[in-house]
């Protein structure tokens, strides 16, 4: 890690793993929503670079120190009380609160679309503000990631094998999505066939299927982190500019007004899907939501600046307190 990073992290509080626990179960909330990308809410809640560099930390290197040095300066290279409270927030929200997105999603799903349209144009804006200078190359590589986001939210789910070597490779695949701002690895499952074949699987406890998935996440994880980390370290505002991108193509995925087009049967698990087209609200003539699903939109939309005005009061305050009188 950057010497940034180091001393932000030996200034933590507990209290302060604390929230990024509460950021993890947001993370995984997230995930599990076909549409939503766990590392667009790492992005917005100033976790994303720390991640990446953490994840990287994980490599030969580390390893030897684990074996020469002892765990605790393993631990401490691979920014281990980050990830073990991140990922149990992620953890715990997987298998809690993805019941209640389930729920929101069958029951109360335009509102939920629309909180999350909200958020993630939101979003958009907030990482679209962290280029330092605009230019051709970067307007042009946004627009390119906007297109092939946009274009991933048409391509109808396929009907893909359940082989294990398959799932393997959709986990490694998946994972990738889940911690790029803008691509949902939920979505991307859903369009390998294969989203409730693992849902199915966890909640079966279907050990051979989970170890299989998780292992190609890991392995996918670790690799791409490293080769994220080193874009965004040799080409910031170029990649920045594509996860911009991706976002803004991701919001025709999170629409909240849809109506079903065509329905067809997945092979492989019986289940219907639907085929659904993008419409104006003003189609829905009378819906009583309608004034709640904007105001979700807003509350969304308002949320993340909330947060940034937060984040940049925290620090300002501390830098206050740091400074000699």
């Amino acid at each position: 890690m950057s010497s940034q990073a180091h001393r932000r992290v030996a200034s933590r509080q507990p209290k302060d793993y604390a929230l990024v626990l509460l950021k993890g179960l947001a993370m995984g909330a997230a995930d599990v929503v076909p549409g939503i990308s766990g590392g667009t809410i790492a992005f917005i809640t100033g976790i994303y670079e720390e991640l990446l560099d953490s994840l990287k930390a994980i490599n030969p290197t580390s390893g030897r120190q684990l074996f020469s040095q002892g765990p605790v300066v393993f631990w401490r290279a691979i920014n281990g009380n980050f990830l073990l409270s991140l990922l149990l927030g992620i953890g715990i929200s997987i298998f809690s609160l993805a019941r209640l997105l389930t729920f929101l999603l069958e029951h109360h799903a335009v509102l939920l679309w629309a909180f999350f349209f909200g958020l993630i144009l939101a979003s958009a804006i907030y990482v679209a503000r962290r280029i330092s200078c605009w230019s051709i190359a970067n307007a042009a590589i946004g627009i390119a990631g906007a297109l092939f986001a946009f274009w991933i939210t048409l391509v109808t789910p396929a009907e893909m094998t359940h082989a294990l070597w398959f799932v393997f490779l959709s986990g490694a695949i998946a994972i990738c999505a889940m911690i790029l701002p803008g691509l949902s690895g939920s979505f991307i499952l859903l369009l390998l066939g294969q989203y409730s074949f693992i849902l199915g699987a966890i909640g079966d406890l279907n050990v051979v299927i989970i170890m299989v998935f998780g292992a190609g996440a890991v392995i996918g994880l670790l690799a791409f982190s490293h080769l994220l980390s080193w874009l965004l370290n040799r080409f910031r505002d170029l990649t920045i500019a594509l996860l911009t991108g991706f976002m803004i193509g991701a919001l025709n995925k999170v629409w909240p007004w849809k109506e079903v087009i065509d329905t067809y049967i997945d092979r492989h698990d019986d289940v219907k899907r639907l085929v659904e087209a993008n419409v104006l609200p003003g189609q829905f003539t009378g819906d009583p939501q309608l004034l709640w699903a904007m105001l979700l939109a807003s509350l969304g939309f308002t949320l993340i600046f909330a947060f940034e005005g937060i984040s940049t009061w925290r620090k300002r305050k501390k830098g206050a307190l740091a400074s000699p009188i």
